[in-house]
């Protein structure tokens, strides 16, 4: 079993930034891929990020790319989700997810791909 607990969500205003953290607990040695996906108001849940297990690879989302960075500390067990130039269609809920297999690049993109979940933190950004 592995443990997902996200933070640092919050209100910013559009062009402020953000910090997201994911801390990982259980069978941390069990994870590969770790992603972050956000579900806005509406919306199905989609694809942000994602990071290899030794952190030497990573995808973004069309939507993000330039924006946003994902990073990863093994030794902390935490992922990292730091986002710049907010606009307000990034409001949305941010979920931490973590995989125990090895994945294609179209895997690690979808929500099939992973086996566990954070509950998720709430971002807003206003105008």
């Amino acid at each position: 079993q592995v443990q997902l607990v996200e933070s640092g969500g919050g209100l910013v205003q559009a062009g402020g930034s953000l910090r997201l953290s994911c801390a990982a607990s259980g069978r941390t040695f069990s994870i590969y891929a770790m992603g972050w996906f956000r579900r806005a108001p509406g919306k199905e849940r989609e694809f942000v990020a994602t990071i290899s297990r030794t952190g030497g690879i990573t995808y973004y989302a069309d939507s993000v790319k330039g924006r946003f960075t994902i990073a990863r500390d093994n030794a902390k067990n935490t992922v990292y989700l730091q986002m710049n130039s907010l606009k307000p269609q990034d409001t949305a809920v941010y979920y931490c997810a973590a995989s125990l297999t090895t994945l294609t690049t179209a895997q690690v993109m979808a929500k099939s791909g992973y086996d566990y979940w954070g509950q998720g933190t709430q971002v807003t950004v206003s105008s």
